[in-house]
């Protein structure tokens, strides 16, 4: 999982710096046909006439690289506490991403594969329905085997294991989501400590001049508020890849309890697990 997240990570950090290219080169495209549509046309004495076909404005290519450009400036002016927003961002990105893959990687179709069980159970038994288990990927699978594998200690011994790796099942999904919460809170806390540094810095500055500037004022304040604004923005982002983890890990959690009490009611049904009654 670290070596995942790294790579997610550096990968960001590749994509960053080349979006200028791309836009660089639909600049180029746009220009070389311009050339091809113009019109040559040869005059009586020889001459090369050149008439060239109305330009279109690339208005969409100019916006991008507009907007680009404004990001850049606003970065560059918000000052070295842009950094590290920007590294929160690219972290929680790469740790939300690696979570999502695995989680659904983890995630089987449940109704299917209990049906598996059941049928498993009826005609081979035990072993044949804890190779079953044993092949399948995710959480229930995994806590199926050990209930299945406790079965002849009794349905209470059965109870209790499904229980105790249950929670440690969950631990496991649950695994990355402290890191994804902690740059949510951390990403405004740099943008307003920069905010904070920015007004000491303009209030510096006032002292030096002697006079109070509203337009010194006014440029110490909106960089000085910038860095705010780009920990709100990381915040947000990051606020909504956490929120459908959570929900992600719920529903998981959720299938996995059902999916026990199903275990139970079948090695009960197939006789295949002592009762209460029966240990008495």
């Amino acid at each position: 999982m670290k070596k995942l997240t790294l790579l997610l990570a550096v990968f960001s950090l590749c994509i960053l710096p080349n979006t200028g290219f791309a836009q660089n080169d639909t600049g180029a495209e746009v220009t070389d046909t311009m050339v091809a549509d113009s019109i040559v046309e040869m005059d009586e004495q020889g001459q090369t006439d050149v008439e060239e076909a109305p330009i279109a404005e690339p208005e969409e290519v100019e916006e991008t690289e507009g907007a680009h450009k404004i990001i850049k400036e606003k970065f560059i002016q918000g000052g070295p506490w842009m950094w590290p927003v920007l590294l929160c961002l690219i972290i929680g990105l790469a740790v939300a991403i690696e979570r999502i893959i695995v989680l659904n990687m983890k995630t089987v179709n449940r109704d299917k594969f209990m049906k598996r069980i059941e049928t498993a159970l009826s005609s081979g038994g035990i072993d044949k329905a804890k190779s079953v288990a044993r092949d399948t990927r995710g959480p229930i699978a995994s806590i199926y085997y050990q209930g299945l594998d406790r079965s002849p200690e009794g349905i209470d011994i059965v109870e209790k294991s499904i229980v105790s790796y249950g929670s440690v099942e969950m631990g496991r999904l649950e695994q990355g989501l402290v890191w994804i919460s902690l740059f949510i809170a951390i990403a405004p806390m740099l943008g307003f400590m920069g905010t904070v540094i920015g007004m000491i810095d303009a209030f510096d500055s006032i002292e030096a001049a002697g006079d109070i500037s509203p337009s010194l004022v006014a440029a110490g304040i909106k960089v000085a508020l910038l860095t705010t604004v780009a920990g709100l923005i990381v915040a947000i982002i990051l606020q909504v890849f956490y929120n459908y983890l959570v929900s992600k890990v719920d529903s998981m959690v959720n299938d996995m309890e059902d999916s026990s009490i199903m275990l139970v009611d079948m090695l009960i049904k197939y006789n295949v697990v002592k009762t209460f009654k029966d240990n008495g």
